[in-house]
Order: structure tokens, then C-alpha cells, then sequence
């Protein structure tokens, strides 16, 4: 859309000013202690915030290889800390050779998830390598190959498995050796394969199983040509990534792999750039919340969830109030019908953004929402300067991470980075795994004869849910940040997060610690193992369809306190935080 940067740009603030603490301390955060170190051995060698966000993404590559890394792509915010907003979009593109087909089987029917994520027609051109030069380059003091130190040293030297990551080697392992497995699907359910996929991943069995077995948490994984990869792009830059030696060795798993073998060329890889894109920003009560533009659905579906809510008086509700969690779970199926409907990769389709979180617009689609009934069908609105549109779900599973660095002179980068599904396309390329993010497209190019926004097309980065979002106060101050992984659940952890820390004045770790709240076909779906299933009779008795399931949810958090500011690693995840 060639207008959205205009566009967007009257919505982005010129210059959030964010007064330097006097404390001048710095702080990481991440889903991985040892992500978390690095981060930090950065900030303690001198590095900025967004040095040591690029070390973090490089540490998880190799720590979290079934999340995110070098293979996969991301977004970033940077706010400086005298100066403006700016975002970097270094999310995936697919191959110039793309077709709208290409998730389609013999019969022109959508393939099923789990016959189209494995292999290589699932991976789009790799964004983070990219992305992290561009942050280097502009906002960056150390040394590129600097920033390389802590990942090379976990690759050559071993490194434990967590608890995660044998969970993800147990869940894979069958599709890699043989068997069958058991796939986290789009609606947060589960697929069952076996069959041409089958025992097909040799090089990832050979790094996350032990004779054919998962990894035992504990254990060590050593990676040694994944250290070798990284040695060479920290010493001759980001082309030794995307030209070369390892472009070469890419192109040759994706194409020649009997799994679903690729269009990718070389041309492909050597043609990626980063992008950077104004922020998209709203207001939320006394308020400023800041995101990504498209092709992320993350502010326009975060900001109009919050709209919605707006009127209502969520403080004295409280977070034990069923009511409370009737009205966020209204508004979330609003909001996410207007997501299927309008958003995609800007670069390509029309994407109303401002027309989405129009206050106008939003009051109207608010007005929809009884305080005391559920209202039981969930249509795309429309928004001012929308053309007409086709309906069209996204399938997106849980997977990524989110990762949150502050340096002493105030700088705050939020940066969520993915592979998508676990392990990706499970194919493996010099140590890392590739992504599976052309999966993240609409695979029905069409419905009703009418082309989808988020179709598949050549040169097109995919709908991401990635959500990195930054707080404001009213003087213009950021004082919390936050991102997920989880797929589509993103926009939901991001959104309660913002309710909880804003609205019933949690500490950041007990925002993203609280219970969430979900849907799926059938109606509302409450998190277990938490305080909302109590909700069900109440909710039901308002109309809803409920059920209760796990949810696989994983977030990070930043809060500014009087002391400065404190990282929330997620209950659930074994992340941490570290403050210099």
C-alpha cells in the first residue's frame, strides 16, 4: 500500500522523549537464562540495548533452536532515549517463485497443517540476520563481530537442554526418525501424522535426539557447525550469510530435500533486506501503546481490543470479575474478525490501518458489547477507507520468543523473533533450523472466488501476530514493554499483559503470570491450571461457549519503576531477567 507509510507516520509519535534515569541501569530479558547472559555480557562490555538484543537472538539460535534464530526473521522496536520510535521489520519473504497455489494439494483443496509445514515449501527467505545488521548499523557501538562472542562459545562449547527444548525434541523426535507425532495445530489443538514425512529430518535428529530418542533435560548439545557458520558472518558480515557458502548450502536443503522440496534461489536470498516501517501507535485511557505496522497484525489488533474496552471500567471490575473477562473476550473475537478480514503485508494489499483504529470506528464496534450477554457472532466491521475484502483465517501455531533489552542511557528494544512451529520446517542448514513461516499465509488463496489478503504471493512477507508493543504515560515516558510467542495467542498475552500491569496494577511478572483468555470455533476458551476456569458457569450463563485447555503461552516484560528498570521473564518459562 503506498500510502501507508504516510499514513502510519500521522499516527507514529515524531519524537517520544523518554527522560534518562538518573540510576542509568541497564536490563535484559529473555526466555532462556543463557540468552539472558548474553545480553548482559554485552551491556557490561559497553554495548547498547540494541547490541544486546542482536547477541540475545544469536545465544537463542543456538539455546532455543525449536523457537526462533539466524534461520527464522522478527520484528524490533527501538526507542532511543532522547529520541524517536523506530521500527525494523525483518520478517520472512516468500520466493519470487511463489504462486497462490502453493499450499494446494492434487484435489485444489488447502493442504492439512501437518502435511504443509515440514519440508521446504514452508520456508520463506530468512529475515534476522538482515535485521540485526540494520541495528548494528544504526543504533549499535560494539563491533559486529562482538556481538557474536556468547552464541559461538554456547555452540562449540555445549550447552544444557532445558526442559523446553527436550519437550520439543520428544514432541518431534517420531517425524524426524519414524512414527508418528503429535503437531500443535492453528486452533491450539493437536495433529497426528505419519506416513511420506516420517523419519525424513536426518540432520535434525542427529542434533536434538540420542540413538533415535529425545533429549533428556540436562543433557549437552553441542553444535559445531552452527559455531563455525557464526564465525564466519561475525567476521565478514551479514553477506556471509546471505551470499557465499551458506546461501549455496541453504538453497541445496530447501530444493533438494524429498520433503516438499523449494522454489528458493539464490537470487532469493542475496535480494532480502530489512525494512524499516513507522510505528503504528494509539491511545489507550490516559495512555500512548506502540507497535508494528504490517505485515504484523500486532497493533491494529491490540490497540482495538483496548479500544473497545475503553468505556468500560475494567479497574473496579477487577481481575476476578467474570464480567471483566466477558467484555476482553468480546472484544478479542471483534477485533480478530476485523484481523481475518482486512490485514496482511501492506507492501502488496490495501490495509486499512488508520480506518482499524479510528476512535469512531472502534466506539462503534464497542457498542456491539453487552456488559451481560454474550453476543454470540463475531463479524468483521468496516473500517473507514477499507476496500472490499474476502474473510479468510490464518493458520499460525505456537512457537517464537520475545526478548526485551534497556541500556543505561535509556535506549529500550523489544524484539520478537520466530521460526514459527516448533523446529520450523525441521529441516537443518549449517547448525540452524529454517523456518516454516510461509505457513503463517491464508493456504486458501481464495474463498468464495475471491482472492484473500494474506494469500500466498512471490516476494510477500506472511501475517505475523508478532506483537513487540512499548507503554507511554502521559507525559510521553515509556514504562513497560512487552512481546510473546505463541502464535495467534500473541495479540491475547500482549493485550492482558497491557490490562493487568495498566488497569489492576500488576507487577510486570504477575501480568504475564495471570490467566488467559482464548477462543476457538466453538466459543471462549479459559487457560488451565489458572484462576479463570472458576469463570465458566458465570461466563456460560452469559451466553458463552467455554472450554478450558492449556494454551502454551511465553512472554517477556519490562517495567519502570522508581528504582529503574525490572525484566519479567514469564512463570511458565524458564526465562529470566538481569539488570547490570
Amino acid at each position: 500500500m503506498k500510502n501507508l507509510l504516510a499514513l502510519t507516520a500521522l499516527l507514529a509519535p515524531i519524537a517520544l522523549v523518554a527522560p534518562r534515569a538518573a540510576e542509568a541501569q541497564g536490563m535484559v530479558t529473555s526466555a532462556d537464562p543463557r540468552a539472558t547472559e548474553a545480553g548482559l555480557e554485552i551491556l557490561n562490555a559497553g554495548g547498547t540495548a540494541a547490541d544486546a538484543a542482536v547477541a540475545m537472538m544469536l545465544a537463542l539460535t543456538v539455546v532455543e533452536p525449536q523457537s526462533s534464530g539466524i534461520g527464522g526473521g522478527g520484528f524490533m522496536l527501538h526507542q532511543s532515549g532522547g529520541g524517536p520510535l523506530e521500527t525494523i521489520d525483518g520478517r520472512e519473504k516468500a520466493p519470487a517463485a511463489a504462486t497462490p497455489q502453493r499450499f494446494l494439494g492434487a484435489d485444489g483443496k488447502p493442504l492439512p497443517y501437518i502435511q504443509a509445514f515440514p519440508g521446504g515449501k514452508s520456508v520463506g527467505v530468512p529475515g534476522n540476520i538482515r535485521l540485526a545488521a540494520l541495528a548494528n548499523k544504526k543504533w549499535g557501538k560494539l563491533r559486529w563481530k562482538a556481538l557474536f562472542a556468547p552464541a559461538i562459545r554456547l555452540a562449540e562449547g555445549g550447552y544444557p537442554v532445558t526442559r523446553p527444548l527436550a519437550a520439543a525434541s520428544a514432541n518431534l523426535a517420531p517425524l524426524w526418525g519414524g512414527g508418528s507425532t503429535a503437531v500443535a495445530g492453528p486452533e491450539g489443538g493437536t495433529s497426528t501424522g505419519t506416513g511420506a514425512a516420517a523419519g525424513r529430518f536426518p540432520d535434525a535428529a542427529a542434533l536434538y535426539t540420542r540413538n533415535g530418542k529425545p533429549l533428556v533435560e540436562g543433557e549437552t548439545v553441542k553444535n559445531p557447525a552452527l559455531g563455525k557458520l557464526l564465525r564466519q558472518i561475525a567476521a565478514k558480515g551479514p553477506d556471509a550469510f546471505y551470499k557465499g557458502q551458506n546461501a549455496k548450502a541453504l538453497i541445496k536443503v530447501v530444493t533438494a530435500t524429498k520433503i516438499a522440496p523449494s522454489d528458493m534461489t539464490l537470487a532469493d536470498l542475496a535480494a532480502y533486506q530489512a525494512k524499516e516501517r513507522p510505528p503504528v501507535c494509539g491511545t489507550y485511557r490516559s495512555y500512548k501503546i506502540c507497535g508494528m505496522a504490517p505485515p504484523s497484525s500486532g497493533a491494529t489488533t491490540v490497540l482495538q481490543i483496548l479500544g473497545m474496552l475503553e468505556r468500560f471500567d475494567l479497574a473496579k471490575l477487577g481481575k476476578d470479575s467474570p464480567v471483566a473477562w466477558h467484555l476482553i473476550g468480546e472484544a478479542m473475537q471483534l477485533a480478530y474478525a476485523d484481523r481475518e478480514m482486512y490485514l496482511g503485508d501492506a507492501d502488496f494489499v490495501d490495509v486499512p490501518v488508520a480506518g482499524l483504529i479510528d476512535k469512531g470506528y472502534i466506539a462503534q464496534r464497542s457498542g456491539l458489547i453487552s456488559q451481560t450477554r454474550a453476543l454470540g457472532t463475531y463479524q468483521p466491521g468496516t473500517p473507514p477507507g477499507a476496500k472490499p475484502r474476502t474473510f479468510a483465517p490464518q493458520a499460525e501455531v505456537p512457537g517464537t520468543t520475545h526478548f526485551v533489552a534497556v541500556d543505561g542511557k535509556g535506549d529500550i528494544v523489544a524484539m520478537t523473533s520466530t521460526i514459527e512451529g516448533p523446529f520450523g520446517s525441521q529441516l537443518i542448514a549449517n547448525g540452524f533450523a529454517l523456518n516454516n513461516e510461509l505457513t503463517d499465509f491464508s493456504l486458501a488463496p481464495e474463498q468464495n472466488g475471491a482472492p484473500v489478503a494474506n494469500r500466498v504471493q512471490g516476494g510477500k512477507r506472511p501475517l505475523s501476530s508478532m506483537a513487540p508493543t512499548i507503554v507511554y504515560d502521559a507525559s510521553g515516558a515509556p514504562i513497560f514493554t512487552v512481546g510473546a510467542a505463541g502464535g495467534k495467542t500473541i495479540l491475547m498475552q500482549v493485550t492482558k499483559a497491557i490490562i493487568a500491569h495498566l488497569d489492576w496494577k500488576l507487577p510486570a511478572r504477575e501480568a504475564l503470570g495471570l490467566g488467559l483468555i482464548y477462543f476457538n470455533k466453538d466459543g471462549l476458551v479459559l487457560e488451565q491450571g489458572t484462576s479463570l476456569p472458576a469463570m465458566k458457569p458465570a461466563l456460560e450463563a452469559m451466553g458463552h461457549k467455554v472450554s478450558v485447555a492449556r494454551l502454551g503461552l511465553k512472554a517477556n516484560a519490562a517495567e519502570k519503576t522508581a528504582t529503574g528498570w525490572v525484566g519479567a521473564p514469564d512463570p511458565r518459562s524458564v526465562g529470566t531477567a538481569l539488570n547490570q
